[in-house]
């Protein structure tokens, strides 16, 4: 385990941006990382799965069976959800509800995102041209490990993981909840994650888990050609979900649905 030194990063290429964003009715945004007292609030309102154990397959399988009905399609991304147990990557007060398509405080002013908000970033990447090229992400950059699941993931569809946290706490608890799993294909950074991680560059994919005004420069410059970038961004006084293609002759963006994070920080604590 690494923490990396701050480095100066020049902005590369011009970004073409591309927007397809459309407008969304009331209701519609997705909030992966809703503010911790609103998902408190939900996790203690809500009624615990009852019948089957939470270690049970079953229980994983019916969540995946509804994210199948909303449309994941790919087969790699929906083995993943189903051989990784996310209620181990939650704390004890909160496990009835790992199931559920909702976020779940895990400490430090964080969450963990909905189910179905990581199925669809993770399903954006595998649709990236050195995704398809790979039959899976190859190697990947994850930008705020939180509590390890989404690392686990992604862990399954790509040939590797370097997955950077600033915070110290949260980097530990991640630490510790993907020991038992013996991933030798991922790396845990503790480090400002607007650096990357250029030791381990380029990367055919890049996710990041909080929201800049822009993707950052040192992100665009650690992405390999024809690599695929997911990363939320402000517009305006709304938050989109941006997809950045490396091509030969630049960088395209395109700005998909609104979704709501937590901000992005710079510096480690």
């Amino acid at each position: 385990m690494t923490t990396e030194r701050r480095r100066s990063a020049n902005f590369p290429l011009p970004l073409e941006r591309v927007s397809t964003a459309k407008p969304r009715g009331p209701g519609e945004t997705l909030r992966p990382q809703r503010p911790v007292r609103e998902a408190v609030r939900d996790a203690h309102s809500r009624a615990g799965p009852s019948g089957v154990g939470l270690d049970s397959a079953h229980v994983r399988a019916r969540m995946v069976q509804r994210l199948h009905a909303q449309g994941v399609r790919h087969e790699k991304l929906l083995h993943a959800l189903h051989a990784v147990p996310r209620h181990l990557f939650i704390d004890t007060a909160f496990a009835a509800q790992a199931y559920e398509d909702t976020s779940l405080p895990i400490g430090h002013g964080q969450t963990i995102s909905k189910p179905s908000v990581v199925a669809r970033m993770i399903a954006l990447l595998l649709e990236g041209s050195a995704a398809r090229a790979r039959n899976g992400l190859g190697k990947v950059l994850e930008i705020g490990t939180g509590c390890g699941y989404q690392c686990a993931l992604l862990a399954q569809v790509g040939d590797s993981v370097v997955s950077v946290e600033r915070i110290r706490a949260l980097f530990d608890k991640a630490r510790a909840h993907l020991a038992p799993m013996r991933l030798d294909r991922v790396r845990l950074v503790h480090g400002d994650g607007l650096r990357g991680h250029a030791p381990n560059a380029p990367y055919h994919s890049i996710i990041a888990a909080a929201v800049a005004d822009e993707p950052a420069a040192a992100w665009l410059e650690q992405l390999a050609l024809g690599g695929r970038l997911i990363t939320p961004v402000r517009k305006g006084a709304l938050q989109m979900l941006a997809v950045v293609d490396r091509e030969p002759s630049g960088y395209k963006r395109v700005d998909l649905e609104e979704v709501h994070f937590v901000p992005l920080k710079s510096g480690v604590d």
